[in-house]
Formats: C-alpha cells, sequence, structure tokens
C-alpha cells in the first residue's frame, strides 16, 4: 500500500514540475531510481524507447511503463492519472479565471499575442519534420506533390498524411526511398 501511495505521490509531482511535455520528465524518472529502486536504468532507457514508439503522450506512456514496472496494473493506472491530475486542476483553475476575465483588455491582448507563439512553435515542429523525415528526392517530390494538392483541394490534412503514407509504402517497397 505504501508503494501506491508513494507512486502516487512521485507521479503527481512529476506532473506537476515537468512542464515541457513526456522529455522533461526523464530527470525525474531517473531521480526515482536512486530514491525507491522501483526498476534500473536500463529498463527506465527501455521505458522511454517504448514509450517513444507507442503512440500517445511520451509522458504519459512513460508513467503507465514505471507504474505497470513498481506496481503492476493497479500502478500502472495510479501513476498515470496521478501524472495528469495537476494539469487537470490547473485547466480548471485557469478556466475559471479566464471565464470571469473574459472582456479583460489585458487578458484578451495576452491570448492573442500567444496565437503567433503558438504558430510559431508548430512551424517549428514542421521544420524539424521535416528535415528528419525528407531526406531523399522521392519523398521530397511526395512532400511537394502533397503540399501542392493541399492547396488546390483543401481536404482535410488526415486525408493527405493517410495518402503521403500509402505512397511511402509503395515507394519504399520498391526501394525508391
Amino acid at each position: 500500500m505504501t508503494t501506491l501511495i508513494n507512486l502516487f505521490l512521485e507521479f503527481f509531482k512529476i506532473g506537476l514540475f515537468s512542464v515541457g511535455g513526456g522529455y522533461a520528465a526523464m530527470p525525474f524518472l531517473y531521480h526515482l531510481i536512486s530514491v525507491y529502486g522501483w526498476y534500473t536504468s536500463q529498463q527506465l532507457s527501455n521505458m522511454i524507447a517504448v514509450s517513444i514508439l507507442t503512440p500517445g503522450p511520451v509522458g504519459i506512456n512513460m508513467a503507465t511503463f514505471a507504474g505497470f514496472k513498481t506496481a503492476g496494473i493497479a500502478g500502472a493506472i495510479l501513476a498515470s492519472v496521478s501524472l495528469v491530475l495537476p494539469s487537470f486542476f490547473i485547466v480548471i483553475a485557469i478556466s475559471k479565471v479566464l471565464t470571469d476575465l473574459h472582456d479583460n483588455f489585458w487578458i484578451k491582448s495576452i491570448l492573442y499575442s500567444l496565437k503567433p507563439a503558438g504558430c510559431g512553435l508548430l512551424c517549428s515542429v514542421g521544420v524539424d519534420f521535416f528535415i528528419q523525415h525528407v531526406n531523399s528526392p522521392s519523398a521530397f517530390a511526395v512532400f511537394i506533390l502533397l503540399f501542392l494538392l493541399s492547396f488546390k483541394f483543401k481536404k482535410n490534412p488526415l486525408f493527405y498524411f493517410l495518402f503521403g503514407g500509402i505512397i511511402g509504402i509503395f515507394l519504399d517497397l520498391f526501394n525508391c526511398l
């Protein structure tokens, strides 16, 4: 029982202080090795690798794997929930404050200025993705084709991801990538 309580408290702290996503939680997870010995550093490295490859947020995946390794299914559920709880409470509190201050000039100005910051972050991710994955002439041609088609036909972006994936599979099968 004390393991579950410690698991809840530690992952709640990780969720509260690891600002920046799942990768920001890694130092906290390494710290748990020396404090509790719930898993080894090699096991944590494997958990991180599997978390990155598994669909979903890396932080939640790591919490689930670490919780499972520590206390089975109950630990996996508890670690995942306790990692998310701080964000849940913070979002509820912020939404209440923003609802009350909806028409405030300063709040509107701050929220308006966050839009370009969000666009910049998305552009940064897009550029990183482009650099990492568009690394052959055929991949570049597929990118340009899908980019131009997206302007011409205005379909849902998921359509172009799916279409690009299918083209990529065929090109890979014929060793064109």
